[in-house]
């Protein structure tokens, strides 16, 4: 059993196929495939890596309109793949996940869904995805507000946000995105920003009916693309995973950009980051800075005192009116796997693991006492530098490799032994430790400051340490029979 169906659960959907194995189901909580690109809609929403790195490698998508392709096309791309791979009949919607126990004598999953039915698995594969829950903030007054609220990642498109006076809660990847498209419409609109982030250029282009042409009837030009663009961002992230000093180049870039974008120098400074570039999502735009300069968008960087019926009331008294309120204040990351009531071996649940012991998982993707559960885009396997894609096809291949070692050796369940555990969480933790990532406060971080989220080496580490499954870190097993 799969569980979500968004690029990781749809990975791992063909890859099973392409295995030979045909007996599994993809459950879905919502009405369609896509995972964040199905949710996000907003405007302006595309893709913040390359296209032709952010799509999978088996299936490249000679037909992108630009490099940094817009929701509904990578959204399209997904169900072409569906189609392609004869993936439909594995799909069930509407099927929201709620628990999922397991049962050591019969080495098998209970998964109980939201409508109350119960379904027997031998595998669980969690491909749920880190960019699901919203996050709203807890602002004081919040729910006193009359006018229309809504986060990006729920945008209301039969709200006109025409002539109104807008107030965008947040500064992160989306709204970097949103802001530009939204401004012209708005009558005025007010941007809140806790802390400045780092932008850097976006060589974004339009791809022309040529170029597609080309790649469809030639696609090792478009895998020799792909390659460049990958090794591209390999380098530029070798500040991130190798030495922090080598992202002074980056750091001067996006001081460039900014001060080639906006000419003020007093909003400049506030739009100048108090962290070191990279400690903190880097974020790609040519029209961000822009809009931030015309004469009815205001950057607003005090913190926000409270919220009334009829707008925002900042730390240092100023009232300022708004029609609607726009969140883009990002994701829960960390509620992705932990709203699913998941236990393992003696009815102990992941979340009281991860709250006694950490969140961790060995390769990011098996952990102690849960036999057979496998997760995709699990606990310090995001980047950032790099296409997740990337990550998510290497776990893909390492959960058929687990399953066809349980295969060779007759077994029932496998379960990732502790020490392994322990020693590949000690290591990335104190690799993170010494890192660009421990030098600011970010999402990336749990309460008590652990980074539980990043990947601090190169994705082509990565791809060494799961490309072979190391039997000896695992234990097998064959059910008990009945007699």
């Amino acid at each position: 059993m799969v569980i979500g169906a968004g690029f990781s659960g749809i990975a791992m959907g063909i890859r099973l196929l392409g295995a030979g194995i045909e007996n599994f189901v993809i459950l879905e909580r919502s009405d369609d495939l896509g995972g964040t690109w199905r949710d996000n809609t907003y405007p302006g929403c595309a893709c913040d890596i390359p296209s032709h790195l952010y799509s999978y490698s088996f299936r490249p998508n000679p037909r992108w309109s630009r490099m940094f392709s817009p929701q509904p096309e990578i959204w399209a791309y997904l169900r072409e793949c569906v189609e392609a791979y004869g993936l439909a009949p594995h799909l069930r919607y509407g099927t929201e996940v709620v628990s999922a126990t397991y049962h050591d004598r019969a080495a098998r999953w209970t998964v109980e869904t939201a409508a109350g039915d119960s379904v027997l698995a031998e595998i669980v594969v969690a491909g749920v995805g880190a960019l699901n829950e919203p996050h709203y903030p807890e602002l004081p007054g919040l729910s006193s507000f009359r006018g229309a609220t809504f986060h990006s990642a729920r945008w209301d498109h039969g709200h006109d946000l025409r002539g109104e006076r807008v107030a965008v809660i947040g500064t992160g990847a989306s709204a970097v995105q949103f802001v530009p498209r939204i401004a012209a419409d708005a009558a005025q609109l007010d941007v809140y920003q806790r802390s400045a982030p780092w932008v850097i250029p976006r060589p974004d282009r339009p791809i022309g009916g040529r170029e597609q042409r080309w790649h469809a009837r030639l696609p090792l030009t478009q895998r020799v693309l792909r390659s460049a663009i990958f090794w591209a961002l390999e380098l530029r992230g070798a500040g991130f995973t190798v030495d922090p000093r080598l992202m002074r180049r980056i750091e001067t870039q996006a001081r460039r950009h900014l001060h080639r974008q906006v000419d003020d120098a007093e909003l400049r400074a506030r739009l100048t980051p108090d962290y070191q570039i990279g400690c903190k999502r880097v974020l790609v735009s040519d029209d961000y800075y822009p809009a931030l300069t015309r004469p009815d968008v205001t950057l607003v960087s005090d913190r926000i005192r409270e919220v009334t019926p009829t707008g925002v009331v900042t730390a240092d008294g100023t009232v300022r009116p708004a029609d609607t309120l726009v969140f883009g204040t990002g994701f829960r990351v960390s509620a992705s796997l932990t709203r699913m009531r998941i236990r393992g071996r003696d009815g102990v649940e992941l979340t009281e693991r991860w709250r006694r012991v950490g969140v961790g998982a060995h390769l990011g993707i098996t952990v102690p006492g849960f036999p057979n559960l496998f997760l995709l885009s699990g606990p310090n396997t995001g980047l950032g530098h790099n296409s997740l894609v990337f990550m998510i096809e290497q776990q893909v291949g390492y959960v058929v490799r687990a399953l066809a070692a349980m295969r060779s050796r007759g077994a029932d369940w496998m379960a990732v032994r502790e020490r392994p555990q322990r020693r590949f969480v000690d290591r990335v933790q104190t690799r993170l430790s010494d890192s660009v990532w421990s030098r600011c406060r970010s999402w990336y971080l749990d309460e008590s400051g652990r980074n539980f989220a990043i990947w601090p080496y190169s994705t082509g580490q990565y791809w060494l340490e799961t490309r072979r499954l190391r039997a000896r870190d695992f234990e097998f097993g064959v059910r008990q029979r009945e007699r």
